[in-house]
């Protein structure tokens, strides 16, 4: 029998691949060694910098900079984090922004430029309410996961010690994207009036649901081994739909309730199929916002042998 290919990696803690770290969902040819990190975006930067594991959870923002670098690193359509975004851009109560035309010349903070929500959300702004990103200034925590990449002009660092939550309530910036820990509604309000809805319009519009997580691996590993995206794909998939199998119906009317109603049962769909449209305005935007030369094609960064799927 063949050896097995062994892969460190790093994934998220998620029940979605939980059937993946207990050993029930299995494969001959494959074996995992997971290494645990807290929070997961950690791991972005150790692979995406020093290469440090076979295969790892990776934003999309993050890979497609690694791409524009020349980062020997292959995507996989294995999307292990999504959402919409309309509601990630707050402001406090007390603040007289009204909606996405008073960002314009305003401080709005985030993790970083590349984080992929806020990709997203500039996207949004841009594309739907006319909101140039370059008409307000980025304020930061961090700079970006692949070391070579710089900011553009428009960003500044904020002072060492400082939180985008402490800066938004001392009123230092005047809006932040995807506050961490989640935003408390006694605290913040969504920039975008009925975020919620405004999530729902949208995706009735475009068809789009964002994509924020996907899986690379190292390109050797996929060149030496031509089946084994496919092969990840499909274990991947076993492990998510014997979770979903496990989980408890969501309650009338919660969260999970509205999302299944909009986008249907499987809210965490994998494969280029389901995942094409948003993999590419997630590329556009990247690209409108300087951070990467171009506008990527899915082929150009995901493993050939996963873009049927």
């Amino acid at each position: 029998m063949t050896t097995p290919v062994t892969l460190r990696t790093a994934i998220g803690p998620y029940d979605h691949v939980r059937a993946l770290k207990d050993g029930s969902v299995r494969s001959e040819r494959v074996r995992f060694d997971f290494v645990e990190i807290e929070p997961i975006t950690r791991a972005f930067r150790r692979m995406a910098r020093n290469l440090e594991f076979d295969m790892s959870e990776m934003a999309i923002t993050t890979h497609a900079l690694a791409h524009a670098f020349q980062k020997p690193i292959t995507a996989l359509p294995i999307v292990l984090s999504r959402g919409f975004h309309h509601r990630a851009i707050v402001c406090t109560h007390a603040s007289t922004i009204r909606g996405p035309a008073d960002l314009v010349g305003r401080k709005v903070g985030v993790r970083a430029w590349s984080q992929t929500t806020g990709v997203w959300i500039r996207g949004i702004l841009k594309a739907d309410y006319g909101i140039d990103p370059g008409s307000m200034t980025t304020v930061t925590e961090e700079d970006a996961h692949v070391a070579e990449y710089q900011d553009p002009p428009q960003v500044v660092r904020a002072a060492a010690g400082k939180t985008l939550r402490g800066m938004l309530l001392a009123g230092e910036i005047d809006a932040a994207i995807a506050l961490r820990p989640a935003a408390d509604p006694k605290e913040v309000r969504t920039v975008i009036p009925d975020a919620e809805t405004a999530e729902a319009a949208w995706y009735r519009k475009t068809g789009v649901y964002p994509v924020n997580h996907v899986v690379s691996v190292k390109t050797s590993l996929l060149r030496e081994h031509p089946w084994l995206g496919a092969e990840l794909l499909s274990l991947f998939t076993a492990a998510k739909e014997r979770a979903r199998a496990q989980a408890p119906a969501p309650a009338a009317g919660s969260a999970q309730a509205r999302l299944r109603a909009l986008v249907g049962d499987d809210t965490l769909p994998y494969g280029m199929a389901r995942n094409r449209a948003g993999i590419d305005m997630l590329l556009r935007f990247a690209a409108e916002q300087k951070l990467t030369p171009r506008i990527y094609r899915a082929e150009e960064i995901f493993d050939p042998g996963t873009l049927s799927s």
